[in-house]
């Protein structure tokens, strides 16, 4: 709980992601916007295709860091030490994610006593094209 806190006075999302076993195995960076937004980025590795014929990234990964970047969207905007825990998660997958960075940001977009709602979406070249996108309920409180 200590650690979380050092985090968040630094300002360093990224020791939240150190200590995340996934994110870690992934390679997975992240940065907090002027606005309060964490944006992951998942950079491109081999282990990570899930189609060698396109090639293609595995949509387990893709959904994967869009779940994560909605929690650690929470746990970097809420006071709190507590994790939040899933209620469920909506993926759309719009296109599929080609062999090269990728990018996750998350919003919050209403956060309530008990539960909070968080959009996030990846994109690759264009934040404004993105690959696949997520919504989901978590438990808060």
């Amino acid at each position: 709980m200590a650690r979380l806190q050092d985090a968040r006075a630094a300002r360093n999302v990224q020791a939240i992601v150190d200590r995340v076993p996934f994110l870690s195995f992934l390679n997975v960076t992240a940065r907090v916007d002027r606005e309060g937004s964490v944006t992951c980025t998942l950079p491109f590795q081999e282990k990570i295709i899930g189609n060698p014929t396109l090639p293609a990234i595995h949509g387990g990964v893709i959904g994967g860091l869009l779940e994560s970047v909605a929690l650690l969207q929470l746990i970097w905007s809420m006071n709190t030490n507590v994790v939040p825990r899933t209620i469920n998660t909506s993926m759309d997958f719009l296109r599929s994610g080609q062999a090269r960075e990728t990018y996750a940001r998350g919003r919050i977009t209403r956060q309530g006593r008990r539960v909070a709602n968080v959009r996030v979406e990846a994109w690759q070249d264009d934040p404004v094209r993105p690959i696949a996108a997520a919504h989901g309920h978590f438990l808060v409180g």
